[in-house]
């Protein structure tokens, strides 16, 4: 069985309360599909349906019970979300016409293990992945998430034939949000009011960008000259260190990630299906920027709207910060050259 919907016989019942005038619209224009079930898929299924980001999702993995119960659990509570249509199927068919299509499949990060030691078993996986998306929705909009996140990013942009702005990573935008976080922790500030960016690999690479740090456009550089560096008195680099261990530290203690990255991700779909304008740090190619020669993905400050990158934010980055940038994206070439995809 490939698709699970509820069938019945034509009713007199539906008959006798509805006088038909006109065919119902098949799609609500701003389907997104979420491939893969998993605590990840799920959580960024559940973020974007009770924040009425889309009111149609389809969810499309290769295990059928659990793709079956996950649609049952969601349909459920359909009254609580406004009325969203959810469909899920193994068969990519159901995916078709999707504004959105976001990869989270893959196997899990293993404790202990990094990022880029997942990288050829979860391009194996985008190989029959990524053609199936774009034949049933050619004009789409990949949204990786599946990790090394940069890597797959890139094999995505290779495998569909898409230009690259419509070809996107989750990146560095929950990097950044616990970036904010813990310097909300130090500063008993709202999250939402600290300015601060990660950019560079979703990874160990990552780079703090510690020159633009700010509070209501306070530059703490310059309250804290030594801000983010070994000389710090106060050690503000810890807090980069412990964006660098949250995922691994998440997952020893519960097994795997979820609800942080299912919201970075609906908040990404936000931008893209209402055409925001919005700046979030997401995985770009960045081919030719902060003197980069590598044919890679990473992620900088992108503006995202309904043709997913339009425009990326030029940074008044440090020597310190571009030369770490570009061994961000050296490290990431040098994994490349070795997939086979």
């Amino acid at each position: 069985m490939n698709g699970f919907t509820y069938t019945f016989p034509d009713m007199a019942t539906k008959q006798a309360l509805l006088t038909s005038v006109s065919p119902p619209v098949v799609s609500s224009g701003n389907k997104v599909t979420v491939v893969g079930v998993g605590q990840v898929g799920m959580a960024c299924a559940f973020s974007i349906l009770t924040q009425h980001v889309s009111s149609e999702v389809a969810l499309v993995d290769c295990v059928a019970d659990k793709l079956q119960g996950e649609m049952l659990d969601l349909q459920h509570g359909s009254p609580f979300m406004k009325n969203a249509k959810i469909h899920a199927s193994t068969d990519y068919a159901v995916t078709a016409g999707s504004r959105l299509c976001i990869v989270t499949a893959g196997a899990r990060q293993r404790e202990g293990e990094s990022r880029l030691d997942l990288v050829q078993r979860n391009t194996d996986i985008l190989k029959f992945i990524i053609p199936q998306l774009i034949k049933y929705s050619p004009n789409t909009i990949l949204l990786i998430v599946s990790n090394p996140v940069d890597i797959l990013t890139y094999v995505a942009w290779k495998l569909s034939g898409l230009p690259k702005h419509r070809v996107i990573g989750s990146g560095t935008n929950l990097d950044s949000s616990r970036f904010r976080f813990l310097m909300s922790q130090r500063l008993g500030v709202a999250p939402t009011s600290c300015h601060g960016w990660i950019i560079g690999e979703h990874g160990d690479s990552s780079v703090a960008v510690w020159s633009g740090i700010n509070i209501a456009g306070v530059n703490l550089r310059k309250i804290n000259p030594a801000i983010g560096t070994e000389e710090d008195p106060e050690q503000w680099s810890d807090l980069h260190k412990q964006v660098v261990q949250s995922a691994y530290e998440v997952i020893k203690l519960k097994g795997y990630t979820s609800w942080a990255i299912g919201l970075s991700v609906a908040s990404l779909a936000s931008a893209i299906l209402n055409n925001t304008g919005r700046i979030h740090a997401v995985s770009v190619h960045v081919q030719g920027l902060h003197g980069i020669n590598e044919d890679v993905y990473l992620s900088l400050p992108a503006v995202l709207g309904a043709d997913g990158v339009s425009d990326v934010v030029k940074q008044s980055l440090t020597e310190d910060e571009m030369e770490r940038l570009r061994k961000s994206a050296a490290l990431m070439e040098e994994v490349q050259k070795n997939l086979q995809f």
